[in-house]
């Protein structure tokens, strides 16, 4: 081996620790990345999934008499509240 090459592998082994840390946290920051969004696309569809859901669904009108309720509230005397 050439000079050139000894003092490259000696720098290279010097900054291994330095250089495989390094590494790792760019790993780790790519798998948490691709984890949100991930999750991110799966809550989208989801999402969407059970917007198109309701938007297909009929809507159910119930009404009801309230005139009763109505004659009753109207007819209470306030004045006496105290």
């Amino acid at each position: 081996m050439s000079q050139a090459k000894v003092d490259a592998y000696k720098k290279e082994k010097a900054n291994r620790k330095k250089t495989m840390a390094r590494n790792k946290v760019k790993h780790t920051i790519a798998k948490v990345c691709v984890a949100i969004a991930g999750v991110a696309i799966v809550a989208w569809i989801g999402y969407s999934g059970v917007k198109a859901y309701d938007n297909k669904r009929p809507l159910n009108t119930i009404y009801c008499q309230t005139d009763a309720l109505d004659d009753y509230l109207n007819g209470l005397d306030y004045s006496s509240a105290e």
